[in-house]
């Protein structure tokens, strides 16, 4: 169900851009890169977040890990990760299949400024198995994500 709903968020937004389906698990930033052939930085991870009663997601590439400090100031008090079954209520997705696309419940999207180190990133599609292919800028765009610096890494 989770995939249909991307596929038709896709349809919508940016009918050109394919599933890409795998025979083995993309659930982890590891494999995820692994089964597409790119560096772990490449996949854009989806972190499922709170502040207070506020729920939203960022969007970061996947060597990276969120900045408590930064995070706190761009959004306004201390950041947590939401717990699996809260993602997966709030999302409409599994984990290790979190995306911005097609969303259960429509949430604010943030994407962080170290997805821009590459030409082409890729997130989940809804399913521990399916990804896309997609530039951040173009991310940003069909999904109304507003760029932030809320992470580091290690470059």
């Amino acid at each position: 169900m989770s995939l249909d709903t991307v596929r038709a968020f896709l349809a919508e937004k940016a009918p050109d851009i394919d599933v890409l389906v795998l025979p083995t698990s993309t659930a982890t930033v590891e494999l995820a890169a692994a089964g597409h052939g790119v560096a772990p930085g490449q996949i854009a991870k989806t972190l499922s977040l709170r502040v207070g009663e506020r729920v939203f997601l960022v969007v970061a590439r996947g060597d990276a890990r969120l900045d408590n400090k930064k995070a706190k100031v761009v959004f306004g008090g201390k950041v947590s990760m939401l717990g699996a079954d809260e993602v997966v209520a709030i999302t409409g997705h599994p984990i290790g299949g979190v995306c911005p696309f097609g969303l259960a419940t429509p949430l604010p999207i943030y994407c962080d400024v170290s997805l821009k180190a590459f030409d082409e990133v890729l997130p989940a599609a809804g399913s521990t198995h399916a990804a896309i292919r997609i530039a951040p800028v173009r991310l940003a765009a069909i999904t109304g994500a507003e760029w932030v610096d809320v992470c580091k890494t290690t470059e």
